[in-house]
Formats: C-alpha cells, structure tokens, sequence
C-alpha cells in the first residue's frame, strides 16, 4: 500500500564541518535559505541548529534562532520548523580533577536548553533521551533534566522529536510518556551510526522500532557513508528519513554535497522508487496532528 513519506533534513548540526563542505550554512541568513530550499526539494520539515556567523561554531543564542525562524516563516514557507534542544549537554572531565568542568564542557540548566523553544514556539523540538559517549566528552542528559525540558515544551505547545541514540533511550522515553511528561504516543527519531551508540545496520533499526509504543510516528537517519541506505530502510520498516549535511556532507563517494536540497532530492527518489509518495508540509502536520502552519 502506498503511503505519505515524510522527509525532515537537518540542515547544519553543530559539528566542525563547515570547513569541510562550504556547501554547510553558517549564518542565519544561509541556514534559513539553506532550509528553505530544502522544503522546495521535498522537505516536510527541517531541523535546525545556529551557529555563531564569526566563529562557525555552535550557538544557542536565541537572537540568532529568531532570525532564522523569522527568515523561514517571512519566506511563505509552510515547512514543519523543528528546533534542537541538544546544544549545552556537554560534560569533558577536567584533567587535574575530574569532579570539575574541563574544556570544551557547555552543560547548562534544562530552562536555558529550551529557552528559545519556549520563546519561538516552533512546530516541533527535539530531546535527546539519554546519556551517552560521544567522540572524547560526554552527552548528558539525566532523567530529572529531561522531565523537566519535557515539561516547558508541553507547556510552550511544541511537539517533542524523541531522539534515540540506542535502545536505553527509547526505554526512558517511554516511561516519560507513561509518566505524562510526554504525550502519547510520541514522536521518535532513530539516530544510528553515531560513535558508541547504536550502529547503522538494518538489524539495528528493525529492533528500535519493535520497541516502540503502538502508533509511534517515527524517523531514522544514518550519518556519512549510512545516510542512504537508512533512508531506503526506514522507508521500508514503516517509517521516515532524514537527511542533510548535519548527518552527511557527501552526496556519493567522494563528491561532497552542493546543497542540503540535493540531499533530499536524492531522499525523496529513494522514496519514490520504493513505491511510496513524498508527503507535503500539509501532510506531515495532519500525520503528526499538528496545526496549520503559523502566520
């Protein structure tokens, strides 16, 4: 049976690749026009992160969300505007004592991870679901602050994107829902191929997905060389793809992508040669039971 397949591209991350791809938007102005034309691709909804425009590195400056928020919105766009919450989970140990904050650390209070979502408002948000390695620092993100982030983006209207790293995750994002932090059923994103978390192979992704709660509306992505054949598999597991040059700078091997838009090209011919329709901004929001795009 042929389905609606929402495609969601996440369009810069906070990770050093600028100076990899030029191709990976840095200021407002490019990560808005970046999103923008990825919606005109096939988008239904776009993930975003902001970056300082002099540095290139993560920002949570809510001066610079609302500009990009501001950009799409003003642009006609009808796309889904999904915002993260991951920034400001970092934890590196200190050298001498590792009790204390070393550098690179930018662990923060749940309020100020979710302060431009409760002043903008956008359609959805992620949370990250649990704690974890990643790369040399750790990601932390602990029940009570979780609970608590939860409970401002119910409050604020937002619908939560469950980020699940690996199957512990997915277990603690369930009982959040069972606790009502959450709303049922949940909306899920199954991140894969992360370093020490859970690899990017279709055994993988077929697990996480027998776990979750009845009904869930879910996506997955695979990051690098695993962000195609992840597509094709979510697809063909029930679920939704992500993509863009947050995940993956390439668009085959060897040739670095020109654009998050041909990213999602790629994604939505995936879809169509596996028999399904790509779904419109208008549809996601009637799958996911949201309402109509803000003014």
């Amino acid at each position: 049976m042929q389905r609606k397949v929402m495609i969601s591209c996440a369009v810069t991350g906070s990770a050093d690749t600028p100076g990899r791809n030029p191709a990976v938007p840095v200021t407002p102005e490019q990560i808005a026009q970046s999103a923008i034309d990825a919606a005109k691709a096939g988008a239904a909804i776009v993930h975003i992160h902001v970056r300082d425009p002099k540095t290139t590195r993560p920002s949570m400056d809510t001066a610079l969300y609302t500009e990009v928020v501001d950009r799409i919105r003003a642009s006609g766009s009808d796309v889904l505007i999904n915002l993260t919450t991951g920034p400001g989970a970092r934890f590196v140990p200190g050298d001498d004592d590792p009790q204390k904050p070393g550098p690179g650390t930018t662990i923060k209070p749940p309020a100020e991870r979710v302060r431009h979502v409760v002043a903008l408002k956008p359609d959805i948000c992620s949370l990250d679901m649990g704690s974890m390695n990643m790369g040399p620092h750790v990601f932390i993100n602990t029940p009570s602050h979780l609970e608590a982030m939860a409970v401002a983006i119910r409050d604020a209207g937002v619908l939560p994107e469950l980020e699940v790293f690996e199957t512990g995750h997915l277990l603690l994002a369930k009982r959040l829902i069972e606790s009502g932090h959450i709303k049922a059923p949940g909306l899920f994103q199954i991140c894969l191929g992360i370093a020490w978390a859970q690899p990017a192979t279709p055994e993988a992704m077929s697990y996480m997905r027998s776990l979750l709660p009845t009904g869930s509306p879910w996506f997955a992505f695979g990051i690098s060389l695993h962000q195609f054949p992840m597509v094709a598999q979510a697809v063909l597991l029930g679920g939704h793809p992500r993509v863009g040059l947050e995940d993956n700078i390439y668009l085959e091997k060897g040739k670095l992508a020109p654009s998050n838009a041909a990213l999602v090209e790629k994604a939505a011919k995936i879809v169509e040669v596996l028999g399904d329709t790509i779904a419109t901004p208008g549809d996601a929001r009637a799958l996911l039971g949201l309402k109509a795009a803000k003014p």
